[in-house]
């Protein structure tokens, strides 16, 4: 069924798990901690502050163990397992979304503000932009991307939002560059023009979806789906502490053609 759910829509929501709020319940006064942190907040705070990004910021094991906590357990472990073989994880963003997001600082520019806005600043994993041109580049090959809520929220507190089945479409676009080429050169490529094809593609063909998750819950996302993280709305409950979420985003083990292809 999760396997399923991943190839047709590009991600799946595990359901409330003992594990996984274990997980939780020990890993939050930290995460909190970190988020609050005057450094932190200094370093991570984007968009008026009202994003804390917090990439890599808590200091977990590859088991997702932070301290004397206990590993990241449950049934979307096993899936893990399952599909990419032993658990290897990164240090888990520790995402903070607070009330106005996202405000216009000045740091993006106008076009880049409205894009975050009406679309939800939309990308795929693993694309950085390089240079004053922002040129996409293969920089950051994920194996997925696994959500777990830290905090409740609503579908109005600036849920991520998913563009179902876009992974296909981004599939089918990098192969029809990158199948021409030798795989010790992708790296090098400048996927830009046909990612944005492609993406301008999934807004018209995908429906886009909130992934609504409470802790004890998660979500695991396609290493090749579109997803962002829509505005906060003003309906929003749990307005003063934001949404917090921990990501994990680790990278295989460097083999571009089962980035593209794998087993999903």
């Amino acid at each position: 069924m999760e396997l399923r759910s991943l190839k047709n829509h590009g991600w799946v929501k595990f359901s409330h798990d003992p594990g996984i709020l274990d997980w939780v319940n020990h890993v939050r006064p930290a995460a909190a901690k970190i988020a609050e942190d005057p450094e932190n907040k200094a370093l991570w705070l984007r968009h008026g502050k009202t994003w804390f990004v917090g990439v890599n910021a808590l200091k977990n094991d590859k088991n997702g163990r932070l301290g004397w906590g206990p590993p990241l357990n449950g049934a979307v472990s096993k899936f893990i397992i399952e599909e990419h073989g032993e658990i290897a994880l990164d240090c888990a963003q520790i995402s903070v979304v607070y009330p106005g997001y996202p405000a216009f600082d000045g740091t993006d520019s106008e076009v880049a503000h409205k894009y975050r806005k009406d679309r939800c600043a939309a990308h795929v994993d693993g694309l950085r932009p390089e240079g004053s041109q922002r040129r996409r580049f293969i920089h950051e090959p994920h194996q997925y991307v696994l959500g777990l809520p830290l905090s409740s929220a609503n579908i109005e507190a600036s849920p991520m939002v998913i563009w179902e089945g876009s992974q296909h479409i981004i599939r089918a676009a990098f192969k029809s560059v990158l199948d021409q080429k030798p795989i010790e050169k992708w790296s090098k490529i400048d996927l830009t023009q046909v990612y944005h094809e492609a993406r301008r593609k999934c807004f018209k063909q995908c429906k886009r979806i909130s992934i609504i998750a409470k802790p004890g819950e998660c979500y695991l996302v396609h290493r090749l789906a579109l997803h962002g993280i829509a505005p906060w709305e003003h309906a929003a409950s749990n307005s003063d502490r934001g949404r917090m979420v921990a990501y994990f985003r680790p990278q295989g083990d460097g083999n571009l053609i089962n980035w593209l292809n794998g087993s999903y």
